[in-house]
């Protein structure tokens, strides 16, 4: 097949723990309790966050970047930092608009890279060191919050999952800001002329992830 490879099928591999990571919870009580259910559902979401990295640096480091590759690897990152978030509202450990806020940011800059990638201006939008803190306190948020128990002594996990949720949602606005900043100048009526591309994209490259 020619778009599967180890870097495509890990990032596959995180779409299929989604529905995993969501089943954890309707486990019944007698064959998982709740502290085991969060121990489980954190694992997974922690795998899924490991071949998020794995498979960026294994398709850099074998030269297998691809255009299928560079779009499928942020929409798997996005639904699986989706599912965690709703499920997190579910369980009433997460507030809901603060979900919204990271959810919605997410849908908006998804199009925005897509658009900017058609217009062959994919690395004007290019990760910025505020997407990286975004992403890192996104993941730490939704570990601790998921766990929900104490794990390391002197240090609240739900307090400190809240903080980060907090710090993550902060950072969302303002790294959208940040984004829709750099994409101005190609917004405009005269920027998008007819040499602007209507489908895919000639170079992979140009796809450069957007966190």
């Amino acid at each position: 097949m020619a778009h599967f490879n180890l870097p495509i099928a890990l990032t596959w591999l995180r779409i299929v723990l989604i529905p995993l990571f969501v089943g954890v919870y309707y486990l019944p009580d007698p064959l998982l309790p709740m502290q085991g259910k969060n121990w489980l559902a954190m694992g997974i979401f922690t795998l899924a966050a490991l071949t998020d990295w794995a498979d960026g640096y294994l398709a850099r480091r074998w030269g297998q970047v691809s255009a299928f590759g560079a779009f499928l690897d942020p929409v798997a990152d996005k639904l699986m930092v989706a599912a965690a978030l709703i499920v997190l509202v579910w369980l009433d450990r997460a507030d809901m608009w603060l979900a919204i806020i990271i959810i919605g940011r997410e849908i908006a800059i998804s199009a925005l890279r897509e658009w900017m990638a058609q217009l062959g201006k994919g690395r004007s939008v290019a990760v910025a060191f505020i997407g990286k803190v975004k992403t890192a306190a996104q993941i730490t948020a939704i570990i601790a919050l998921l766990l929900y128990q104490p794990v390391i002594p002197g240090i609240n996990t739900v307090w400190l999952g809240t903080a980060a949720l907090w710090v993550a949602a902060i950072l969302t606005l303002w790294s959208m800001l940040h984004y829709l900043r750099l994409a101005a100048p190609h917004l405009t009526p005269s920027a998008v002329g007819p040499t602007s591309r209507s489908v895919g994209l000639a170079d992979p490259r140009e796809a450069e992830k957007i966190e």
